[in-house]
Order: C-alpha cells, then sequence, then structure tokens
C-alpha cells in the first residue's frame, strides 16, 4: 500500500508550505520505475473545501478525518493564518488526534507552532521560520528550539525552517523511505539541493541574540560599530563588573559575552561579503584576526566558507 501524506492547509496558509512538500512526493511518485508501484498517496487536507492561501491561491482539499485509514505522514504547513487557526480548538484537538495515528508528523515553517499548540513538541529538538524563533521560544519553553537547522527530527516529529526548506525536509523522507538514489533523483528532476549546504542561519539576520533587554541591544549595537577594535572589555562598555557582565548576559542572551562577539563578527563579515568584499578584508574589518579564524567560524554556524559564501550571496 502506498504511504499515505496528509498535508494540513487553513485559511492563509503559506502555499509553498503545501505544495513544495507535495511536489517532492508526487515527483517521487512520477520517477518510480514502470511497473513498481508508486510510494506516495497524497492528499491536502482542511476543515474548509476550498482553502484560500496567503498568495490568493485557492486550494481544492479533502475533508478532516480521523477514520480508520492509516495515514502515514501528517505535516502541518504554516504561514501569516496560523495564529487564527491556534485559536481554533478544534483543529487543535484534530492535529492532537490525528498525529496519534501516524507514523510520522511534521511542520513546515511557522506550522511547527501548531505542533507545539497541540503538545507534540514537549521535550523535543526543533525549528521554525527564522522570523519567529524569540516568540516561539517565550511562548513553548518545553520545546527545545534550535533556530539554526534547515530541519529537524526528533524520533518520529520533524520540524522545518522557513517556507522552501519544507522541500528539505520533503527530500530527507523520501531518502529515508525510498533511498538515496530516488531522493536524489527527485532533487536533480525539481533543480535543488539533496542536503543544502549550510543552515538556515545563512538566508536571515542573527537570530540568536534577539530578547536582550534594551542595555545589551545598545552594547551589541557598539560591537557592531567597532568590530576591528579589541572586544575584551565589554564589561566596563556595559557599566557592570565582569562577574555580573557575565551573569546578565548569559540570562538575557542564553550565550557567553564571547559567543556574542563572534556572532556579531560573523553577521558584520557576511554582510561584506554580500556586498563584495574579499574574505582578507572582512576578516580584517570584523575583528577575526586572520582569514583562517574566519573561516573556522563560517564552518561552525553555516556549515560553508567564507569564499563559498560569497560566490553564492554576492550581487
Amino acid at each position: 500500500m502506498p504511504h499515505r501524506i496528509e498535508i494540513l492547509a487553513f485559511a492563509d496558509a503559506q502555499l509553498l508550505d503545501v505544495t513544495g512538500p507535495a511536489q517532492v512526493f508526487a515527483t517521487a511518485n512520477d520517477l518510480t520505475p514502470a511497473g513498481t508501484s508508486k510510494p506516495y498517496e497524497i492528499a491536502i487536507v482542511s476543515a474548509l473545501p476550498d482553502v484560500v492561501t496567503s498568495s490568493g491561491i485557492v486550494l481544492r482539499a479533502e475533508p478532516l478525518s480521523l477514520g480508520e485509514a492509516d495515514v502515514g505522514t501528517l505535516i502541518v504547513s504554516g504561514g501569516y493564518g496560523v495564529d487564527a487557526a491556534c485559536r481554533d480548538r478544534s483543529l487543535i484537538v484534530w492535529i492532537h488526534r490525528r498525529a496519534g495515528m501516524a507514523s510520522r508528523v511534521a511542520s513546515v515553517c511557522s506550522g511547527a507552532i501548531l505542533l507545539a499548540e497541540a503538545g507534540l513538541l514537549d521535550g523535543r529538538r526543533a525549528v521554525t521560520h527564522w522570523q519567529r524563533c524569540a516568540e516561539f521560544a517565550s511562548r513553548f519553553p518545553s520545546v527545545r528550539l534550535d533556530p539554526d537547522p534547515i530541519f529537524v527530527c526528533d524520533g518520529t516529529i520533524w520540524t522545518s525552517a522557513g517556507i522552501t526548506a519544507g522541500i528539505d525536509l520533503a527530500l530527507a523522507m523520501v531518502e529515508a523511505d525510498c533511498g538515496r538514489a530516488l531522493a536524489l533523483a527527485v532533487a536533480r528532476q525539481l533543480v535543488v539541493f539533496l542536503k543544502r549546504p549550510g543552515g538556515q542561519a545563512q538566508f536571515s539576520c542573527a537570530l540568536a541574540l534577539q530578547g536582550a533587554d534594551a542595555k545589551f541591544e545598545e552594547l551589541h549595537a557598539w560591537i557592531t560599530d567597532n568590530l576591528s577594535r579589541d572586544l575584551s572589555a565589554l564589561a566596563d562598555q556595559a557599566g557592570m563588573s565582569l562577574r555580573t557582565f557575565c551573569r546578565r548576559y548569559r540570562q538575557s542572551t542564553g550565550r557567553t559575552p564571547a559567543d556574542g562577539v563572534e556572532m556579531i563578527r560573523l553577521e558584520g563579515a557576511r554582510r561584506y561579503l554580500e556586498e563584495g568584499a574579499s574574505v582578507t578584508r572582512a576578516a580584517a574589518r570584523c575583528g577575526f584576526g586572520s582569514t583562517e579564524t574566519m573561516r573556522r567560524v563560517f564552518l561552525r554556524h553555516l556549515g560553508v566558507g567564507p569564499n563559498a559564501y560569497r560566490e553564492r550571496f554576492h550581487g
């Protein structure tokens, strides 16, 4: 029997959150050799027969079901309509109950908020769209939010980052279900990476320091303006003792001051590289000391080196 994929849509869902994964699974069906059973049965499901997405495009959907029919994978989309969907208690109950019938549950983009609202992410590692990471962390403290990966698999629960990351997640599912050869063939057909280099941080602004109090926001602005300087005396700049500064900074940002400086240097270097600066110049202007030091930081946080990053994003 084909593995049934149900993709939940709702009013003002992000169109690509729904159709991106759907196309991956449909292409896997298309590329399955003749005479072989298609691996997937794909259904868009909704409480509405016709779903008006945030782009204005209307999707025809099957009704929500709690019948006995097996559901292999439940995928919850995201988008502007997530907040209204969260207030629909009957929908949240349906997600919780349908997830219990599925062998695998996933979200795309801000759809992770719906999974968390349904209590499916408690104690699990998860990711969501970078713009909603700070809100998500505050709203669902029991979820181990990681803002950097393209997608996260924690047991049978998968979550993915912003919008197109749903394609990455679906490709990984095809690889897990059907093997690397078919997943690679699908990626080639769709002209996308089978495994995208780097984390989602390379495609968004630095997220890790959001939520800092006003004093540290001012300090971060000062650091940004002084990247090439020696930044070892931040406690004095913040007007605190070293011990108090380290303690309060970690409480506010979840990172050490050294980590914070590194993130801001990285963000500055990314900006310079995107504007066309050489790797050597970006390393000097952002206070890395050497291009090798900057290369290690890029690899650790983004999964790609500065040369590759510049080639991809300059211009």
